[in-house]
Protein backbone atom coordinates (compact mmCIF):
# COMPACT_ATOMS: atom_id res chain seq x y z
CA UNK A 1 0.00 0.00 0.00
CA UNK A 2 0.97 3.45 -0.63
CA UNK A 3 0.57 5.99 2.73
CA UNK A 4 0.03 9.27 1.14
CA UNK A 5 0.34 11.65 4.60
CA UNK A 6 -1.70 15.35 4.37
CA UNK A 7 1.47 17.34 5.34
CA UNK A 8 -0.32 20.22 5.21
CA UNK A 9 -0.03 22.70 8.10
CA UNK A 10 -3.54 22.67 8.29
CA UNK A 11 -4.24 19.07 8.67
CA UNK A 12 -3.21 19.38 12.24
CA UNK A 13 -4.80 18.76 15.20
CA UNK A 14 -3.94 22.47 15.48
CA UNK A 15 -7.84 23.83 14.37
CA UNK A 16 -6.49 27.63 13.46
CA UNK A 17 -7.30 30.44 11.16
CA UNK A 18 -8.95 29.55 8.00
CA UNK A 19 -6.63 31.35 5.88
CA UNK A 20 -4.27 28.57 6.30
CA UNK A 21 -3.60 25.95 3.10
CA UNK A 22 -5.27 23.33 1.86
CA UNK A 23 -8.11 24.15 3.93
CA UNK A 24 -10.29 21.46 1.69
CA UNK A 25 -8.71 18.37 0.58
CA UNK A 26 -10.50 16.03 -2.20
CA UNK A 27 -10.03 13.10 -3.46
CA UNK A 28 -10.95 12.07 -6.52
CA UNK A 29 -12.14 9.46 -8.83
CA UNK A 30 -10.04 9.18 -11.81
CA UNK A 31 -12.96 7.55 -13.89
CA UNK A 32 -14.91 11.15 -13.61
CA UNK A 33 -14.46 13.73 -16.22
CA UNK A 34 -13.11 16.99 -15.48
CA UNK A 35 -14.93 18.52 -18.16
CA UNK A 36 -18.38 17.25 -16.03
CA UNK A 37 -16.67 18.26 -12.78
CA UNK A 38 -18.41 20.90 -10.84
CA UNK A 39 -15.40 20.81 -8.49
CA UNK A 40 -12.86 22.27 -11.83
CA UNK A 41 -12.98 25.64 -11.45
CA UNK A 42 -11.60 25.04 -8.27
CA UNK A 43 -8.14 23.74 -9.74
CA UNK A 44 -5.43 25.67 -9.05
CA UNK A 45 -6.23 27.14 -5.55
CA UNK A 46 -3.97 27.79 -2.68
CA UNK A 47 -6.66 26.44 -0.46
CA UNK A 48 -8.15 23.29 -2.24
CA UNK A 49 -6.02 20.07 -2.78
CA UNK A 50 -6.96 17.48 -5.17
CA UNK A 51 -5.67 13.81 -4.78
CA UNK A 52 -6.14 11.56 -7.39
CA UNK A 53 -7.35 7.82 -6.49
CA UNK A 54 -5.39 5.18 -7.02
CA UNK A 55 -5.93 1.08 -5.82
CA UNK A 56 -3.15 1.41 -4.14
CA UNK A 57 -3.23 4.82 -1.90
CA UNK A 58 -3.76 4.93 1.82
CA UNK A 59 -5.10 8.38 2.24
CA UNK A 60 -4.37 10.13 5.95
CA UNK A 61 -7.30 12.68 6.63
CA UNK A 62 -6.22 12.84 10.47
CA UNK A 63 -8.41 16.33 11.86
CA UNK A 64 -10.33 16.89 9.43
CA UNK A 65 -14.08 16.67 8.17
CA UNK A 66 -15.10 13.73 6.17
CA UNK A 67 -18.65 15.26 4.45
CA UNK A 68 -20.57 12.03 4.70
CA UNK A 69 -24.44 11.78 4.19
CA UNK A 70 -25.15 9.22 6.89
CA UNK A 71 -23.37 11.01 9.76
CA UNK A 72 -24.22 13.31 12.26
CA UNK A 73 -25.17 17.14 11.19
CA UNK A 74 -21.94 19.52 11.08
CA UNK A 75 -22.00 21.58 14.26
CA UNK A 76 -19.97 24.42 16.27
CA UNK A 77 -17.91 22.12 17.48
CA UNK A 78 -16.45 21.40 13.99
CA UNK A 79 -16.04 25.16 12.83
CA UNK A 80 -12.01 25.58 12.45
CA UNK A 81 -11.31 21.61 10.96
CA UNK A 82 -10.35 21.59 7.52
CA UNK A 83 -12.81 19.50 5.01
CA UNK A 84 -12.29 16.60 3.25
CA UNK A 85 -14.33 16.06 0.27
CA UNK A 86 -14.75 12.39 -1.99
CA UNK A 87 -15.53 13.70 -4.86
CA UNK A 88 -17.06 10.39 -7.38
CA UNK A 89 -19.95 8.70 -8.41
CA UNK A 90 -22.12 7.62 -5.44
CA UNK A 91 -21.48 3.88 -6.94
CA UNK A 92 -18.12 4.10 -6.66
CA UNK A 93 -17.95 5.66 -3.45
CA UNK A 94 -17.30 2.80 -1.35
CA UNK A 95 -14.37 2.17 -3.22
CA UNK A 96 -12.32 5.27 -2.91
CA UNK A 97 -13.97 5.11 1.03
CA UNK A 98 -11.27 2.45 1.45
CA UNK A 99 -7.98 4.81 0.29
CA UNK A 100 -9.24 6.66 4.01
CA UNK A 101 -7.46 6.14 6.89
CA UNK A 102 -6.39 8.17 10.23
CA UNK A 103 -9.08 9.58 12.87
CA UNK A 104 -11.31 12.26 11.36
CA UNK A 105 -14.79 13.27 11.85
CA UNK A 106 -17.67 12.43 10.07
CA UNK A 107 -20.58 15.41 9.19
CA UNK A 108 -23.33 15.63 7.17
CA UNK A 109 -25.27 18.36 5.90
CA UNK A 110 -29.04 19.26 6.91
CA UNK A 111 -31.33 18.33 3.98
CA UNK A 112 -30.69 20.26 0.78
CA UNK A 113 -32.45 19.92 -2.42
CA UNK A 114 -29.73 19.85 -5.59
CA UNK A 115 -29.82 21.50 -8.65
CA UNK A 116 -27.64 19.23 -10.32
CA UNK A 117 -29.35 16.91 -12.64
CA UNK A 118 -28.53 13.52 -11.93
CA UNK A 119 -29.13 10.60 -14.33
CA UNK A 120 -28.19 7.25 -13.69
CA UNK A 121 -29.58 4.18 -15.18
CA UNK A 122 -27.70 1.63 -13.40
CA UNK A 123 -27.70 3.26 -9.61
CA UNK A 124 -30.05 4.64 -7.52
CA UNK A 125 -28.27 8.27 -6.18
CA UNK A 126 -29.36 9.19 -2.53
CA UNK A 127 -32.33 11.15 -2.24
CA UNK A 128 -30.53 13.76 -0.28
CA UNK A 129 -27.05 13.39 -2.67
CA UNK A 130 -25.68 17.22 -3.66
CA UNK A 131 -23.08 17.82 -6.26
CA UNK A 132 -19.76 18.20 -4.90
CA UNK A 133 -19.17 22.15 -5.32
CA UNK A 134 -22.84 22.16 -3.64
CA UNK A 135 -21.59 20.52 -0.80
CA UNK A 136 -18.31 21.84 -0.14
CA UNK A 137 -19.90 25.31 -0.36
CA UNK A 138 -23.05 24.32 1.75
CA UNK A 139 -20.42 22.79 4.11
CA UNK A 140 -18.49 26.17 4.63
CA UNK A 141 -21.45 28.20 4.91
CA UNK A 142 -23.27 26.34 7.85
CA UNK A 143 -19.38 26.32 9.43
CA UNK A 144 -19.53 30.45 9.21
CA UNK A 145 -16.64 30.86 6.06
CA UNK A 146 -18.97 30.52 2.99
CA UNK A 147 -16.67 31.63 -0.02
CA UNK A 148 -19.77 32.65 -2.54
CA UNK A 149 -16.76 32.85 -5.50
CA UNK A 150 -16.51 29.48 -5.06
CA UNK A 151 -19.86 28.70 -6.82
CA UNK A 152 -19.34 31.54 -9.67
CA UNK A 153 -17.75 28.64 -12.17
CA UNK A 154 -20.51 26.22 -11.28
CA UNK A 155 -23.24 26.05 -14.59
CA UNK A 156 -26.22 25.54 -11.89
CA UNK A 157 -25.34 27.79 -9.55
CA UNK A 158 -28.48 30.69 -9.47
CA UNK A 159 -30.75 27.04 -9.50
CA UNK A 160 -28.79 26.08 -6.66
CA UNK A 161 -29.31 29.23 -4.67
CA UNK A 162 -32.98 29.37 -5.35
CA UNK A 163 -33.39 26.01 -4.30
CA UNK A 164 -31.45 27.00 -0.97
CA UNK A 165 -32.07 30.54 -0.76
CA UNK A 166 -30.61 30.94 2.87
CA UNK A 167 -27.45 30.10 1.27
CA UNK A 168 -27.13 32.96 -0.70
CA UNK A 169 -27.72 35.02 2.44
CA UNK A 170 -24.59 36.08 5.03
CA UNK A 171 -23.57 32.88 6.61
CA UNK A 172 -24.45 32.08 10.11
CA UNK A 173 -21.61 33.52 13.10
CA UNK A 174 -20.38 30.32 14.60
CA UNK A 175 -17.62 30.19 16.77
CA UNK A 176 -15.68 27.40 17.89
CA UNK A 177 -16.26 26.12 21.45
CA UNK A 178 -13.76 27.99 23.60
CA UNK A 179 -12.95 30.35 21.19
CA UNK A 180 -12.49 33.47 23.33
CA UNK A 181 -16.00 35.76 23.32
CA UNK A 182 -15.03 39.63 21.57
Amino acid sequence: MEREQDSDPSSQQDRGAASEASRVLILRDPKESWKRCSLAPLRGRADVRFVTFRPELELDVTGRVLLDPHAPVLSAADVGRPLFLIDSSWRRLPVLRRAVVGEFVARSLPALPTAYPRKSSTFEDPEQGLASIEALYAAQWYLGQAKPEWLDGYHFREAFLELNPHLAEAPPTVEAPGADAR
